[in-house]
């Protein structure tokens, strides 16, 4: 993905008003939980909405990079796609080896919801190394 403060397209400016517009809320429902505004619903039904809340600026997220990519040229396009699946795939091996470590080899355990960060994480990672979409 190109450099966030460096967006001259027009697909690639709205990416990044909707990333920081997703990732505000996101922090915003985190910061409330860590600060403990929710411990009176912990392990009660109404947790359940608390959970929801918290994963829909997640799939908002994933909604702002493929409108990203559905309105970005066909290179753009192209490597942005390869950039997202390779961190996907090297995401959920790395996960899923936790997984194994923890169920075989005494790991200790990783909340499945790392799986987010540890994707974005990756694809900071891989993708100034894919740069063509070959």
């Amino acid at each position: 993905m190109l450099t966030l403060s460096k967006q001259t397209t027009p697909a690639g400016r709205r990416y990044v008003i909707r990333t920081f517009a997703f990732m505000a809320g996101y922090v915003a429902v985190m910061a409330a939980t860590m600060g403990g505004a929710f411990d009176a619903i912990q392990g009660k039904p109404a947790a359940w909405a608390l959970a929801l809340t918290v994963a829909a600026p997640i799939a908002g997220q994933m909604w702002a990079t493929l409108s990203f990519m559905r309105d970005s040229d066909e290179f753009v396009r192209a490597v942005t796609a390869k950039q997202f699946i390779v961190s996907a795939g090297v995401a959920m091996a790395a996960f899923s080896a936790w997984g194994f470590g923890e169920s075989f080899a005494g790991a200790p355990h990783a909340e499945g919801w790392m799986i987010y960060p540890l994707f974005w994480a990756v694809f900071g990672l891989v993708s100034p190394f894919i740069r063509s979409s070959n």
